[in-house]
């Protein structure tokens, strides 16, 4: 890399990442619909500062929003020079839950530097790369090269939970509320930055030009009126742990691939070219195994890691929780099962379709004995694609080449940030999604964590980027 870059943030810039990183912004849990409220009012007060105009919105509070508050969308826009274009940028202020709590070695929402890096719930995703992005834009405000452009900010708190407030926004129009900001003529920009992915390996730069697509559900059994005595009613009773336990299997063939009818019908195959490109930055099987911990054996095992990784639909069990988990143990047939699931979809899976067949099988394959409840749908965001001929992206090359001579790879990410499609499709924009993470960050895991290195990258490539356009 070149010598352009620096390796740390400056003090000022750190001390302003600390005190974001300490809001409690778990954005799905109700209790810290506080700490998300001010967080975005910190935000905003920040995005003033640059000259921006910033306004706090909600959707209106009906359905499901009429007694359930939910964080705030930070809306922003800070105006340009004429004939410069419009730049929309957008990234999330929400972090996910810090449990379990005992595997973290410092205290989540204490940022503590080690090594060269900072420790915290949030420090890359997406706080990290959130913030080290305005950081270089502020830098390049305070001394720009050329025309600056009219800049747009989009900052939600659920994008970890399905982005529920921000799709309603760009989806529905306030009727009681007609100056609300977020309408389409508002949003309207020719880029859309998005700071909130990964780089390819020892950070060298990549653009990413696929997204899955994401829903998350919560699948109910009840059985017994209560939990049963296992001597008692064991061979009588239907045991619900089991039963979620048989339920999820059958989600799954041996293979490893997803058995729900229906739900592959609409799968394509990724085109030559971009599977090239994928299997040029893809990792080995080997230095898979040794990132985490294990063999990389998950999904469908007779096809190769690349093609499982970003191009191929998954269901995924998030978590399961039924009858006694404490110490000693407790003779009962569980009378209650829960489980947390979520899905990744490819471009041409449409998320309701998806769902529907999934619903279909649970029912047909519920154990006997057994009510099954469907809850919580969540995301039902559809997978993004965009064309490696995008001129964007050309652009976004030379700008990264830079920053590093190895130049930029291109990624189609295997996770999901899921209302990036609506919004790019909402404001007009090209997507352009760069970002600094790497698998060592730990994101949605204890220990999460950020290098200041990364942090800088952000903050140059923000700085340039702008530049640039």
């Amino acid at each position: 890399m070149n010598g352009e870059t620096p390796e740390r943030p400056s003090s000022s810039d750190l001390s302003e990442y600390f005190e974001l990183l300490k809001f409690e912004t778990v954005g799905a849990d109700p209790m810290r619909l506080r700490d998300c409220v001010q967080c975005a009012t910190w935000l905003k007060k920040w995005l003033e500062r640059i000259g921006a105009d910033v306004r706090l919105v909600l959707p209106p509070r009906t359905g499901d929003f009429a007694s359930v508050g939910c964080p705030p969308v930070v809306f922003a826009e800070r105006k340009g020079d004429p004939g410069a274009p419009t730049v929309l940028i957008y990234g999330h202020y929400d972090v996910q839950p810090a449990d379990p709590l005992d595997a973290w070695k410092t205290p989540p929402f204490e940022p503590t530097e080690k090594d060269g890096r900072i420790y915290c719930r949030g420090s890359q995703d997406d706080k990290g790369q959130l913030f080290s992005f305005l950081c270089g834009l502020r830098r390049f405000l305070n001394a720009p090269k050329g025309p600056v452009p009219t800049l747009k900010f989009v900052y939600e708190g659920q994008e970890e939970s399905g982005s529920g407030a921000l799709t309603r926004l760009l989806t529905e129009r306030a009727a009681e509320d007609p100056e609300s900001p977020v309408f389409r003529s508002r949003l309207a920009a020719d880029v859309l930055c998005v700071c909130d992915t990964g780089a390819a390996a020892d950070l060298r730069p990549a653009i990413v030009a696929g997204l899955r697509g994401v829903t998350h559900f919560t699948v109910r059994l009840e059985g017994a009126n209560r939990d049963l005595h296992s001597g008692a009613f064991g061979g009588v009773a239907p045991n619900a742990a089991q039963a979620i336990s048989e339920l999820l299997a059958s989600l799954h063939n041996p293979d490893g691939s997803v058995a729900v009818r229906g739900f592959m019908d609409d799968v394509s195959e990724p085109l030559p070219e971009e599977l090239a490109a994928a299997e040029a930055s893809a990792p080995s099987d080997a230095a898979t195994e040794v990132e985490i911990g294990c063999p990389p054996v998950g999904g469908e095992r007779t096809l190769p890691l690349v093609l499982r990784n970003s191009f191929r639909p998954t269901m995924e069990v998030n978590g399961v929780h039924s009858g006694y988990g404490g110490p000693g143990s407790k003779t009962v047939i569980p009378c209650a099962a829960l489980a947390k699931l979520s899905m990744r979809l490819v471009p041409n899976q449409n998320p309701k379709t998806a769902m529907a067949a999934v619903e279909r099988h649970l029912k047909s394959h519920c154990p006997p004995g057994m009510k099954l409840f469907v809850e919580d749908i969540t995301g039902e965001a559809p997978a993004l694609k965009l064309p490696l001929s995008s001129p964007v992206f050309r652009l976004a090359s030379a700008v990264l080449e830079e920053l590093d001579p190895r130049g930029a790879v291109f990624q189609w990410d295997g996770a999901s940030i899921p209302v990036v499609s609506l919004l790019a499709r909402v404001s007009g924009a090209a997507p352009l999604l760069v970002g600094f993470g790497q698998p060592s960050d730990c994101i949605h895991s204890p220990n999460e964590s950020f290098s200041l290195r990364q942090f800088a990258l952000g903050s140059a490539w923000a700085e340039k980027i702008l530049g640039a356009l």
